[in-house]
């Protein structure tokens, strides 16, 4: 049979990808020297994000050289070269001889985007005296953050390694003093400053490469990032200050500089990062949400993978089952107990059915991003590889590839945030959440809704993450003269995508702290039926042994008490504790009265028994639910997995189970009181995947998962 299958598992993707974060946190500062072939997504990471050096190899700096001589070769024979001696898209049927002069127009021209900040909005001396008394004196609070028409450093950051490495190819003309100037700037850490908006991706991203190339010039117009405190500096001024001297760039070089993919797929690689530690979280997420809604782990047995061989059904179905082994909370009763649910919810039961697609989706993405920042991107392209060089014109320039990927990307976010949405309100909502109490409070129902502020920012966000999952491919303007008839929108699309991605861990962060505050609810539940349990059959044995008709059945009822009054509790979890567990009690009345002698002193003991165990199971559970506040732990219970990231989250990130007083406003000098916001501890976890840190523990729950099915032996191995 034939099978559609990865190079290798999602799993060894993102553990490559942490490990090499690992090695660079450990203090590994090995600088890497890119070829054009030898780049990956881990490495762009590094430099883009954190500040990692590069260098090009000897090999590539030789090919680099012969291309540019086979450029020159190509100019001074007269051979008519576009962009270099014609003009430029639907104006290439204009001839010139002022080559140099083209090469600056082209910059200047595409130097058309906008940034606005307090520099440029600051009004000059003149300004502020012809606008005196007219109200301008004061100024208006923006309506957004000026740093948005700035791209983010680590964005242009990535892009800069990417188009040396582009350049590496040695077919692009381009000399190597532009490439080590390129170098220069990336490895002393200044970052041109480059609008947000205004590529089409079309002849690659024209405007934004338009900017760095700039900043080679010592463009006193255009503006870097440089120093500790990230200041902005005059590009002229930061190249002197560093000794960089600007670069007098060749008729080629402002084409072969301007022309390619490079910032759409450094975007796209940051988006392809976070995409895999997010589709990694998801699982561990779905293992703790079938651990807190008590399902089952049949769902995830191989066998079910076996018969439907989608490798990413496979491979989600063996992290998810191997992350549930040795939890005490799966629910391994297969339906047995009367009215229970014979299968769990979609949400959790069809969870690999529902991440296997997007798996393989983030798998083809993570492909074509990675062929991306190993290809030439530029036109004209040189063949200089034998005596005769070959000067080719053609499209590679043409991003689709990468908008295709962004696009997967930005659908599977959707489709995992749909599924962690749902697993969260399952678990907020007492209808569905078997025996979790309402807006999971740990105080009374009537009095707490916490985190009922939750179910509505996950609603909110999930909205906001489905309209972003709509095509921006769809939406191509024809441009440039009529030349640029289809263009990739590319980096537009790669800017929603991290849009949606910033969105999904937002919904993920708040879906941990729920996960984690239900986990505990869970456990304290469960200590609760283990510590009444013995009390509550000596009780009834006690109060109707001499009134029972057949003793020796008696056991036999107390099992069926200890059911119904379980049962009881969990479906009135939205009754206070004072009416609801003594309310359990006097429930089981008319389970007990038909055992019983018929006789009014039987009918008044099972009164006064009733009564009684209703009084003392209130007690025990208030003392019960005071000490879990106070210093319960549910790790005991728990899986693999959910064990590893429940006490990063309570002990690593101090996120602490909710309890009545967790929130409240200091009443100084009540100092116990925190003040905290349920914002704020979802912000905790948010900030921890922004750091990176809380998706070491995710990669820690991935080992384990790998230890436990070495690839030769899993499913996903024989696919």
């Amino acid at each position: 049979m034939n099978r559609m299958r990865p190079s290798e598992s999602l799993n060894k993707v993102f553990l490559a990808h942490q490990a090499c974060l690992d090695r660079f946190r450990a203090g590994s500062r090995k600088i890497k020297a890119v070829d054009g072939h030898n780049l990956d997504i881990a490495t762009v990471v590094l430099v883009a994000r954190y500040q990692a050096s590069v260098g090009v190899s000897d090999e590539a700096y030789h090919a680099i050289n012969r291309s540019a001589l086979a450029f020159e070769s190509k100019l001074a024979s007269g051979e008519v070269i576009y962009g270099i001696n014609t003009g430029f898209g639907g104006s290439a049927d204009t001839r010139t001889k002022a080559v140099d002069k083209l090469k600056e127009d082209l910059l200047s021209g595409l130097q058309y985007g906008i940034i606005v900040d307090a520099a440029t909005t600051k009004p000059d001396q003149h300004q502020g005296k012809e606008f005196e008394g007219e109200g301008f004196a004061v100024p208006a609070l923006p309506l957004r953050h000026v740093v948005n028409t700035v791209m983010p450093e680590s964005w242009v950051r990535a892009s800069l390694l990417i188009r040396v490495n582009s350049l590496a190819h040695g077919v692009s003309g381009v000399t190597p003093p532009t490439v080590e100037a390129l170098l220069q700037i990336l490895n002393c850490n200044l970052t041109p400053r480059v609008p947000l908006l205004g590529s089409i991706s079309a002849s690659g991203d024209l405007s934004p490469l338009a900017y760095i190339a700039g900043v080679l010039e010592g463009k006193p117009s255009l503006s870097v990032y440089a120093g500790t405190q990230r200041r902005v500096e005059r590009a002229d001024v930061a190249l002197s200050r560093h000794s960089i001297k600007p670069i007098v760039l060749t008729a080629r070089e402002g084409l072969a500089l301007v022309n390619g993919t490079s910032v759409s797929a450094a975007v796209a690689a940051l988006a392809m990062h976070e995409a895999l530690s997010l589709a990694a979280l998801s699982q561990i997420l779905t293992a703790m949400s079938v651990e807190a809604l008590r399902g089952t782990d049949e769902s995830f047995d191989p066998f079910l993978a076996r018969v439907r061989p989608h490798w990413g059904q496979a491979e989600a179905s063996r992290n998810i089952f191997t992350m549930l082994a040795g939890s005490k909370l799966v629910d391994r009763g297969h339906g047995s107990d009367v009215s229970s649910l014979r299968q769990d919810r979609y949400s959790i039961r069809t969870a690999a059915q529902w991440l296997g697609p997007a798996l393989e989706d983030l798998s083809l993405a993570n492909s074509q991003i990675g062929v991306e920042l190993n290809s030439a991107t530029d036109n004209p392209l040189i063949d200089a590889s034998d005596s005769s060089p070959r000067l080719l014109h053609g499209g590679n320039f043409q991003a689709k590839t990468i908008t295709s990927a962004v696009e997967k990307i930005r659908q599977s976010a959707q489709s995992i945030g749909r599924m962690l949405f749902t697993q969260c309100t399952e678990l907020i909502n007492p209808a569905t959440s078997r025996g979790l109490p309402p807006n999971l409070v740990a105080a009374e129902p009537s009095e707490s809704f916490i985190f009922k502020g939750t179910d509505i920012l996950i609603a909110s966000l999930l909205s906001e993450l489905g309209f972003l999952s709509n095509s921006v491919a769809s939406h191509v303007q024809t441009a440039e003269m009529g030349n640029q008839g289809i263009n990739s929108l590319a980096l537009i699309s790669a800017r929603y995508t991290l849009d949606a991605l910033d969105i999904l861990s937002q919904l993920a962060a708040a879906h941990i702290v729920a996960i984690c505050q239900a986990l505990d609810l869970r456990a304290l539940r469960l200590r609760f039926f283990a510590s009444f349990e013995s009390a509550f059959r000596t009780s009834i044995k006690q109060g109707i042994a001499k009134h029972f008709s057949s003793p020796e059945s008696l056991d036999a009822l107390l099992d069926t008490c200890w059911k119904a009054f379980t049962a009881r509790l969990d479906a009135t979890t939205s009754i206070d504790s004072a009416a609801r567990l003594p309310g359990a009690i006097i429930h089981l009345q008319p389970l007990i009265l038909p055992s019983l002698i018929p006789s009014a002193e039987a009918l008044q003991a099972l009164r006064s028994c009733t009564e009684d165990l209703g009084k003392y199971s209130l007690h025990s559970f208030i003392e019960m639910q005071q000490l879990y506040i106070r210093e319960g732990d549910a790790t005991n219970m728990l899986g693999r997995a959910s064990k590893q990231m429940y006490t990063y989250i309570r002990k690593g990130l101090g996120i602490p189970f909710v309890g009545p007083e967790t929130l409240e406003t200091p009443d100084f000098p009540e100092h116990f009181k925190t003040g905290l916001t349920m914002g704020a501890l979802n912000g905790r976890a948010r900030g921890a995947m922004a750091t990176g840190e809380l998706y070491t523990v995710v990669a820690e729950c991935i080992k384990v998962v790998e230890r436990e099915n070495p690839s030769k032996q899993t499913l996903l191995a024989k696919l």
